[in-house]
């Protein structure tokens, strides 16, 4: 990831030193940064489409697509409150510098109701992303750094949009929050009759009908 290295050098001169022992400088390095989608547990996504615009300005469109990360444990708790779990498969944007911007449009199949928004992303996340692949964590220097840097995009009911990175030491990291508007033309753009991608399930109705949806928790 030659544009992170640079980067992260010209910001953290001393990590670059073969001399510090949580330098990364020769562990292996993806050449592009990954975005992934997830989503509270039991509140149930679809990603419709997703762009990206670097630094540079220049745009990526469909970066990424389809279900996002999320669960359904039934550990008889109110598990939907917060972020429990930040992760998932990510895609990598290929030949994208740093992210500034990240469009998203999806469908929350448990309103159900169509959002899109395009999300800022600060400076403190893209100097993470890039101490994540150039910086070993303090807490475990003998493991090599991040192969690749990734940016989360946690999506929630009433258009809720939260922004995660993961640190050195692979810790999620919430570096932004966001609100999207709701999309007038309904799921895919009103291409589908007003279809959503797929019913709600029955655990996440079950969950619903006893503890409901913790609008205000994300």
């Amino acid at each position: 990831m030659k544009v992170l290295a640079t980067l992260f050098c010209a910001l953290f001169m001393t990590a670059c030193q073969s001399a510090d022992p949580l330098s990364a400088k020769n562990d292996p390095k993806s050449e592009s940064w990954e975005l992934a989608f997830t989503e509270p547990y039991y509140m149930k996504v679809w990603v419709e489409d997703s762009a990206v615009e670097d630094i540079n300005g220049k745009l990526f469109k469909r970066t990424g697509s389809g279900t996002a990360a999320g669960g359904e444990p039934e550990d008889s708790k109110e598990s939907a409150r917060g972020w429990h779990a930040v992760g998932g498969a990510a895609k990598a944007v290929i030949g994208a510098d740093l992210p500034k911007r990240i469009y998203v449009r999806w469908q929350s199949i448990v309103e159900p109701q169509t959002y899109q928004v395009w999300v800022d992303v600060p400076e403190e996340a893209r100097n993470l992303m890039v101490q994540s692949v150039n910086q070993r964590c303090p807490e475990a220097p003998e493991q090599q750094a991040s192969y690749s840097a990734s940016i989360y995009l946690g999506l929630a009911p009433r258009g809720v949009v939260q922004v995660f990175v993961r640190d050195s030491c692979h810790r999620p990291v919430k570096v932004a929050r966001a609100q999207a508007a709701i999309d007038p033309l309904g799921p895919s753009q009103g291409k589908n009759q007003g279809r959503y991608a797929y019913p709600i399930s029955e655990k996440s109705k079950r969950y619903i009908e006893k503890y409901g949806i913790p609008y205000g928790s994300w």
